[in-house]
């Protein structure tokens, strides 16, 4: 073998090696990256459908629910303008509180509830995601033009 054809069996070994190595790395990365998503955004159908994400807000009031096993919990997650149903089994954190920021993890169903892996509480009293916040701003507002939009009841003239 001429030394240039070494030369280009080498170069097309390693380049082949780089897109192997590349390539294994990006499947590995899709495997484990776990995405973002308001429960606005799940209602609308914009978080994957039979794949694991992150979905995070408040646990909304009163809706904690356990079961008589002691292990499975039913909740609420919302952004003050759509909410989720979360099933989890498993032990909760210490700082899960109803009114309090949550993150859970996991997959949503067929029937729209998000069955959990895992649920995460918000460990600071002044730290929310920047999404989540944006999220619950955004509620805010939509809730204030609905009610705007809204025209005021007629008086009883009885």
């Amino acid at each position: 073998m001429k030394p240039r054809q070494k030369r280009f069996l080498f170069i097309v070994v390693a380049v082949t090696g780089l897109a192997l190595v590349v390539g294994l790395v990006l499947n590995a990365l899709d495997k484990n990256v776990s995405l973002y998503f308001t429960p606005t955004q799940v209602f609308n159908n914009e978080a994957p459908q039979g794949r694991s994400f992150r979905i995070g807000g408040l646990v909304e009031e009163g809706s904690v629910k356990r079961e008589a096993d002691g292990l499975t919990v039913n909740f609420v997650i919302t952004d003050k303008h759509k909410s989720i149903s979360v099933v989890y089994k498993g032990i909760l954190p210490d700082l899960f509180k109803e009114g309090k920021g949550v993150v859970a993890q996991g997959k949503i169903e067929a029937n729209g509830v998000m069955r959990a892996d895992e649920v995460l509480a918000k460990h600071d009293e002044n730290y929310m995601p920047p999404e989540a916040v944006d999220a619950l701003k955004k509620a805010e507002t939509a809730n204030a033009a609905a009610a705007a939009a809204t025209p005021p009841s007629a008086p009883d003239t009885k």
